[in-house]
């Protein structure tokens, strides 16, 4: 369908601005969407406000009401996100039809399914992103357009057809312009998506089937991150009913990461993903503090879920000796044998500890009943016992009502929440592990909650359950209360009802009022207040919630511990893994796909392998990969695909703050943004010396010059990196830092260097 018929009023272009017929013709299609798009957004905008203006409408009239919004706002929320280089290509096939494509799709009119504009998600959109010219799949030409904002700024034309004769003047001979032209761009300190440059290789993992799990394997800058964060628009748009109610999860390594992404998937028109970190992942804790190297290890470890089962069966107690209740000037002795029945007796009902709680109670309080029963209804003669059933029940209700009997409940197997259990375990773990474990693990009950300490607050939660006994009790008060109220307003209204037409002739008295056609239960829950939250706003107030699919980057770096977190959270076993074994840094990070995977889903699990560098140029990786080769002879790193001409470059100083403001001088780019990668105890001194730079906060990316430890670097890039005192990382931090660039790389230092830097 011609551009031509969407064209508005008034929007044609003068040939003295767009000369070329080519430009001129996407121009006017650009000019036609954006009318489209705008007409769109007036609706949409006009829509929320009119739903949201109804007031107080009766109950069908306000669902209808929350449906709309909920569409008509998402609708906006993507227009608004994408306005920005909304298309990006078009197809024109062997056929003669030609599509457009773009971030989203756009149809012509709301009653018709014909688009103007194709997703870059629909398989029509494939070919856009796989054809070659060995294997054109139907295309005659691909088309890039460039844009900046709703204008036409460049035209690339890739031909797959060779026996193709028309000529366009924008014909691209390598094909790989536009590729090249955003590898070089200036970074902004923010990632962009690649739905305009997607390759073969990312394409078929963004699109793989929607099952099991993927782990998604590549070094640096070969595009693992921005693969996985496509993936998961795709599956939205693919399972969109399934993914909308359940959600997707990403996991990052630091908030700093995710701030990096977090424009990547509204820019593709999806806002309904949580972002989270797994200091993130336990519902009113934030972890903020750092551990030592060593406590991160131990906390992560997987026999730590055995550790903590011991702290709480430790806590479900035995009597030392015996604990006595006063009862009615009786004194009743609970001891170690009775206790152990009854505790023996809750554990085999197989429930966390809160929840078995109730039936260690009963037991008790049997126990407790037919010791008074015995002591008070035998008769002295024949040892008979005179109590009849309604005694013993009464017995049984005064001791439920004993302070002292829910005293000693309490000390025996008390209510306990996860944050008191793994604070106490932290401030005392001598016995339940290694001296040398528990040294580096110990610390104050007060201290700040670490990333470390979150797998084991939900490890914790699921030992210990809910006792919701209490809750559902408020809850069915609350329930009662406002049956009562709305009885009352019910009544008011037959009341004054029957004032009204007392004095009316009988037929006139006979009309319905609300109290002959609705109870007051059903009054009650018609005012009950509707959840407006998104899934993701849902799941991130529920440790409890199943996501319907995780992905994590970074996924090398995560515990043992961190992993049974994750895996709760996705029992269909429905995750995207992205990262690179070689990279990892972390303590407690497993490493290993196999050592990861094996626990949950022994071998089912597709492995797949990114080889291709887009990020860091050749002289920068070939540097890199020395430092891995130096313990790795065998390391093969991934091929980049162009080079700079600029060498890095690696210098000795005996002043280091001011050489790093010496250097930083000479490495900022006049567009772009510049990293200083240091040890965390130097950045003090080093921001002293740096304009607008701080240092012991979250890094603010968008800064033309950010101070960064590596592991804070992780994930991601710069157009050029100064790395401070290589000497002091290990291989795996150097690695990363080494490869954060994508134009120029520096090194200083003032002690040693590894052996393959001081060729550099």
């Amino acid at each position: 369908m011609h551009c031509a018929q969407y064209i508005r009023p008034g929007a044609e272009l003068s040939n003295t601005e767009f000369p070329d017929d080519e430009l001129r013709h996407e121009q006017e299609f650009i000019d036609a969407l954006y009318a489209r798009v705008d007409s769109l957004r007036g609706a949409t905008e006009a829509s929320v406000v009119d739903a949201l203006g109804q007031g107080n409408t009766p109950m069908q009239a306000r669902l209808e009401r929350d449906v709309l919004v909920a569409e008509r706002s998402g609708l906006l929320a993507a227009l608004n996100a994408v306005d920005g280089s909304l298309c990006f290509g078009r197809i024109d096939l062997t056929t003669g039809v030609s599509h457009h494509i773009g971030r989203i799709g756009i149809r012509a009119d709301d009653a018709e399914l014909t688009p103007i504009l194709i997703d870059w998600r629909a398989p029509v959109a494939r070919p856009f992103y796989l054809a070659t010219g060995h294997t054109p799949m139907d295309l005659r030409r691909r088309r890039h357009i460039t844009t900046d904002g709703r204008r036409v700024t460049a035209l690339h034309d890739e031909l797959l057809d060779l026996g193709e004769r028309e000529r366009t003047g924008h014909e691209d001979p390598a094909g790989d312009a536009v590729l090249l032209a955003a590898l070089n761009s200036a970074r902004t300190g923010r990632m962009s998506d690649i739905v305009q440059t997607i390759q073969a290789e990312q394409d078929r993992i963004i699109r793989a089937p929607h099952r099991g799990v993927m782990v998604v394997e590549g070094g640096p800058g070969t595009g693992k991150t921005a693969v996985a964060l496509h993936r998961a628009a795709f599956l939205l748009y693919e399972h969109r009913e399934l993914l909308a109610k359940r959600a997707v999860l990403i996991v990052g390594p630091n908030p700093a990461f995710l701030g990096y992404i977090g424009e990547v998937l509204p820019s593709l028109g999806e806002t309904g993903v949580l972002l989270a970190t797994v200091g993130e992942l336990f519902p009113g804790v934030r972890a903020t503090a750092t551990d030592t190297p060593e406590a991160a290890a131990v906390k992560g470890r997987a026999d730590m879920a055995d550790v903590l089962a011991a702290v709480v069966r430790d806590r479900q107690a035995l009597p030392d000796p015996v604990i006595a209740i006063e009862h009615d000037r009786d004194i009743l002795m609970l001891d170690e044998g009775l206790v152990r029945v009854a505790r023996e007796r809750a554990r085999e009902a197989k429930l966390p500890h809160n929840a078995a709680r109730e039936h260690f109670e009963g037991h008790v309080l049997n126990t407790l009943t037919d010791m008074l029963a015995e002591r008070i209804g035998t008769d002295p003669f024949d040892g008979s016992n005179l109590l009849d059933p309604g005694d013993i029940t009464q017995i049984r209700d005064e001791l439920a009502e004993n302070p002292e009997v829910w005293s000693a409940i309490d000390q025996l197997w008390p209510r306990l929440t996860p944050q008191r259990l793994v604070a106490d375990f932290l401030a005392a773990p001598e016995g339940y592990v290694a001296d040398e474990d528990a040294a580096a693990i110990r610390r104050p009950v007060t201290r700040a909650w670490t990333v470390a300490d979150v797998p084991l607050l939900d490890e914790a939660a699921e030992l210990l359950g809910e006792d919701d006994r209490l809750a559902r009790a408020a809850a069915e008060r609350e329930r009662n209360a406002q049956v009562a109220y709305a009885q009352g307003v019910l009544d008011v209204s037959y009341a004054s009802r029957t004032y009204e037409f007392e004095d009316k002739d009988e037929e006139d008295s006979e009309i319905l009022s609300a109290h002959d056609i609705i109870d007051a239960e059903r009054f009650a829950e018609r005012h009950e207040e509707d959840d407006h939250r998104s899934a993701a706003e849902r799941a991130a107030a529920d440790r409890t919630w199943a996501f319907g699919h995780i992905i994590v980057d970074e996924a090398q770096e995560l515990s043992p511990m961190a992993w049974r977190l994750l895996m709760r959270r996705s029992p269909t076993r429905s995750m995207t893994l992205v990262g690179d074994p070689a990279q990892t840094s972390e303590a407690g990070g497993v490493g290993s796909w196999s050592d990861i995977l094996a626990p949950y889903v022994e071998d089912r699990w597709e492995h797949t392998r990114l080889a291709v560098n887009y990020r860091t140029p050749s002289e920068i990786m070939d540097l890199a990969a020395a430092v891995l080769r130096a313990g790795n002879p065998d390391f093969e790193p991934p091929s980049s695909v162009r080079s700079t001409g600029v060498r890095p470059w690696v210098r000795a100083t005996d002043d280091l703050p001011g050489a790093v403001a010496e250097a930083v001088a000479e490495l900022t780019p006049a567009e772009g943004r510049l990293a200083v990668i240091a040890p965390r105890d130097l950045h003090r001194a080093l921001a002293a010396r740096l304009d607008g730079v701080s240092a012991g906060a979250e890094p603010d990316l968008t800064r033309t010059v950010v101070l960064l430890d590596p592991r804070q670097a992780k994930g991601l890039e710069f157009d050029s990196v100064l790395v401070v005192e290589p000497g002091r990382y290990g291989t795996s931090d150097l690695y990363v830092a080494l490869t954060r660039a994508t134009q120029a790389l520096g090194v200083l230092h003032t002690g040693d260097v590894p052996e393959a830097l001081k060729t550099a």
